[in-house]
């Protein structure tokens, strides 16, 4: 019997407007080699959160699951939709009250069912309960309804991210891809049956750091005094990520390829912001 498999894309932490325009003209061109598309979606508003207006656009662009980490809170109005957010989820370790899910089960038209987990890392990052005590309890539970599960780790330190990946490839996890620094890692690679890559990167600004402006962040460093992040300008933008392709049957990776792409925006929309 040949092997079903379906391909997944994920896209590293979207940063802005352009990151919002280039993950746009990226899908209008690419959307029909994926069966699913996942971005990271905690600094699309202006650097920092996601509004509920971003929120519909990016959703409309095409992308089938929103994952987050410690940057979703940033703009006070996701408390009044995230839990209505239905393609949209944010680490599974925050209190058990906190508004919005940890992970879901996304049903593709096939009937082929995905689960992804959104994790927040301890180490270099703001205080929250510890990913490792039920991450592998959660995603035996998610096994039990589809072999396929996918995780976003969002987290600052290589050690961890690494450590944790492993840890998770040891209960079937399907694909694990890094979230949150910004920088694609090239250690893509298969680990117990699991794609892997340490971080994703990023997509916006090419100018700037980490899509970031130039000059707010130099001074920064210069002065150590408090300044508020603007996000870089610019038409060229970036598109960083991961594709992987997944046995339907086991779960199994059976491969992982990095994505990066430049190119220039051409077209604004006057809704965007």
């Amino acid at each position: 019997m040949d092997r079903q498999t379906i391909k997944i894309l994920f896209l590293g932490d979207i940063v802005g407007k352009a990151g919002r325009l280039a993950v746009r003209d990226f899908l209008r061109t690419n959307k029909n080699d994926y069966n699913f598309v996942i971005a990271n979606g905690e600094n699309a508003s202006h650097g920092f959160g996601l509004t509920q207006k971003n929120y519909n656009n990016l959703v409309d662009y095409g992308i089938d699951c929103i994952t987050s980490g410690n940057h979703i809170w940033d703009k006070r109005e996701i408390f009044d939709y995230i839990s209505e957010a239905d393609k949209l989820i944010r680490p599974f370790n925050y209190p058990e009250n906190t508004p919005g899910k940890g992970y879901k089960i996304f049903d593709l038209q096939n009937g082929i069912k995905i689960g992804v987990i959104n994790a927040l890392g301890n180490v270099f990052m703001s205080y929250t309960d510890s990913p490792w005590v039920n991450v592998k309890h959660l995603i035996e539970e998610l096994k039990k309804e589809t072999p396929i599960v996918i995780m976003d780790f969002h987290a600052e330190a290589t050690a961890e991210k690494i450590c944790f990946g492993k840890y998770c490839s040891e209960a079937g996890l399907s694909a694990f891809f890094g979230t949150h620094t910004h920088i694609p890692t090239a250690d893509e690679k298969i680990v117990n049956n699991m794609a892997y890559i340490t971080d994703a990167g990023y997509c916006g600004t090419v100018d700037g750091v980490i899509g970031m402006e130039y000059e707010t962040s130099l001074s920064r460093f210069l002065t150590y005094l408090p300044e508020r992040f603007e996000v870089a300008e610019g038409s060229d933008v970036q598109i960083n990520g991961a594709e992987v392709e997944i046995d339907t049957s086991t779960g199994y990776a059976v491969n992982i390829k990095r994505v990066f792409c430049v190119s220039n925006i051409k077209e604004n929309e006057e809704n965007e912001s």
